[in-house]
């Protein structure tokens, strides 16, 4: 996470006060531990898949992602921090232990964050899953029409474009979603690395004709919160180029609170900067912090 902060210029962010305090993200996933790193910025917890009333991850994967975007560093002495280490968390449980989730649980946990945007201030929706384009299209269609929802109630939600790259049209559900902001891994060529194959990050254009994702962010070999004891892990993937993106969207919305989901967006395609890693994908660009707060002539 230490490489990460330095790509996405975090660093220069955190020693201006910008640390997403005062924004929570809200995080569908695995779960989370009660990691040292979060210390009491976990603001609600709920379980859809075993209805159980503490806080726990059976898999690491929602730990692991909630770090990237929040974790404070402290077990490492800053090294593995997150990209917004002040912001608040609500966690909401839709994957079990093997990752596999439900959709009508996805479907009631988006509902219950949109119903408690207000109690939690709750300004960013991180969606690190995802199901393929082959899947039912009615339960598609649903999962389209609720993040949709959820962006038009006020909610940035920010998604992973999936592991099934390089061939086109193979962003994952709800990433296909033309509101929302698609993430994809600007490191995805790793030749096989744990079951990842080279160019694994999902790619568009997706059936609407639409660039997907906008966004791409480092996504391989990312080391952050583990949900084994205190430590730390590496995991790889969209999954975790997604959190970096509603990490440096949480610190733009704590300098500028009164950002529209619209606005976000928009400001991310107007300051995003094209690498040519990236190969000849279509998409706007890489995030640099600096850049995306700062105007050239104001600061």
């Amino acid at each position: 996470m230490y490489q990460v902060r330095k790509k996405v210029r975090a660093d220069y962010a955190h020693k201006k006060g910008l640390t997403g305090k005062g924004i929570t993200v809200a995080v569908m996933d695995t779960g989370i531990t009660m990691h040292p790193d979060f210390d009491r910025r976990i603001l609600d917890f709920k379980d859809f898949t075993q209805n159980r009333k503490y806080v726990y991850d059976d898999n690491g994967h929602g730990s692991h992602v909630a770090g990237i975007i929040a974790g404070n560093g402290r077990m490492s002495r800053g090294m593995y921090m997150g990209i917004a280490p002040e912001c608040n968390l609500v966690i909401r449980k839709v994957l079990d232990r093997k990752g596999n989730g439900n959709t009508s649980q996805v479907l009631e946990a988006i509902e219950e964050i949109i119903a408690n945007r207000e109690k939690y201030h709750i300004r960013i929706l991180n969606i690190s899953v995802g199901m393929l384009p082959t899947a039912d299209e009615n339960e598609k269609k649903s999962l389209m029409q609720a993040v949709e929802k959820a962006w038009n109630a006020g909610i940035v939600v920010v998604a992973a474009a999936g592991n099934n790259g390089p061939k086109e049209n193979s962003v994952t559900i709800p990433g296909q979603c033309k509101s929302i902001i698609t993430v994809g891994s600007i490191d995805d060529f790793v030749g096989q690395k744990k079951g990842l194959k080279n160019g694994y990050s999902g790619r568009g254009p997706t059936d609407c004709c639409v660039i997907k994702p906008e966004i791409l962010a480092p996504g391989t070999e990312i080391k952050s919160c583990s949900n084994r004891g205190n430590s730390y892990e590496i995991k790889s993937g969209t999954s975790m180029s997604a959190p970096i993106i509603s990490g440096s969207i949480a610190i733009l919305l704590q300098k500028y609170p009164n950002l529209t989901p619209a606005e976000v967006k928009l400001r991310l395609y107007e300051r995003a900067v094209p690498l040519k890693e990236a190969g000849n994908r279509e998409y706007w660009g890489v995030v640099y912090l600096n850049r995306l707060l700062y105007n050239k002539k104001t600061g």
